[in-house]
């Protein structure tokens, strides 16, 4: 298995970035659209176990667009043969000084490239 195939890292760089642009400018629709659409799908968020998009897609819905504005660090995405990916990043919102991380896994279907999971922790504040 090859791993990070230049142009299977630039395609899901690509997605990557077009999911994070909808993220942060709460475009649901693009959001759907790029999380496979099966109960496989899972999503761990900061507060939050959706298992299945459905589950994933009405907790978008529901969502505050308030405050979704954040910066990214340390970026990591690995691909694995032609198929399969990883996308890994630390970030830091604006309204706050915690840092958080992301791990999508990417995986190719006939659509393109869709998260079949993905999760999003806060680590703790110092003492």
């Amino acid at each position: 298995m090859e791993i990070n195939i230049p142009e299977v890292v630039a395609e899901v760089t690509v997605a990557f970035e077009r999911y994070e642009k909808a993220l942060v400018s709460n475009d649901v629709a693009v959001l759907d659209e790029l999380f496979w659409n099966s109960p496989h799908t899972l999503r761990y968020g900061v507060t939050e176990n959706l298992y299945g998009y459905e589950a994933i897609a009405n907790f978008r819905k529901n969502r505050s667009p308030a405050n979704l504005e954040r910066s990214l660090m340390n970026t990591v995405i690995t691909t694995y043969g032609r198929k399969f990916a990883t996308a890994n990043i630390e970030f830091q919102r604006q309204s706050s000084n915690r840092t958080g991380r992301q791990s999508q896994t990417w995986m190719r279907t006939e659509e393109g490239w869709r998260i079949v999971s993905a999760h999003v922790s806060l680590l703790a504040t110092p003492d």
